[in-house]
């Protein structure tokens, strides 16, 4: 019964598109992370501050490129933007507020505009689910037959 809870999903089936994006995005962003450590990856931690960069890089990469392809399929989509939620959180502490500090509001939107998305892309998903056109959607749908 819980899973079935999980699973369900009113969702339209234009759902996937807020899948996409946020799943593409997340998944895009961990691969970087590993790809581009300099700029992307270890090396951005280090310049935020964070001790050990090299493991939050690696962790940070890992949980993106994980639950953004979980998201992307559909897949236990409701407990898969839970980590999502919480690194964009992280990464609006982290990176936008002390923009918003020290160069005020305006600067601070504009580059915080992906981060904001992502983070209501997923909130998105947490409140509503996968949608019809998702794992979620067929798996809830097989265990009913």
């Amino acid at each position: 019964m819980q899973w079935e809870k999980l699973l369900k999903s009113n969702a339209p089936k234009a759902a996937i598109l807020i899948r996409l994006m946020v799943g593409l995005i997340f998944l895009s962003e961990g691969v970087q992370k590993f790809m581009f450590p300099a700029d992307i990856g270890a090396g951005r931690f280090e310049k935020i501050g964070f001790s050990n960069p090299e493991f939050v890089a690696a962790f940070v990469g890992v949980n993106e490129i994980v639950f953004g392809t979980l998201v992307l399929i559909g897949f236990l989509t409701r407990l898969s933007v839970i980590p999502l939620i919480g690194i964009m959180s992280v990464a609006i502490v982290s990176t936008k507020v002390p923009i918003l500090l020290d160069k005020g509001f305006w600067k601070m939107a504009h580059d915080a505009r992906t981060d904001f998305s992502m983070l209501m892309g997923s909130i998105f998903l947490l409140i509503v689910g996968a949608g019809a056109l998702s794992l979620d959607h067929k798996l809830l749908n097989s265990r009913k037959s």
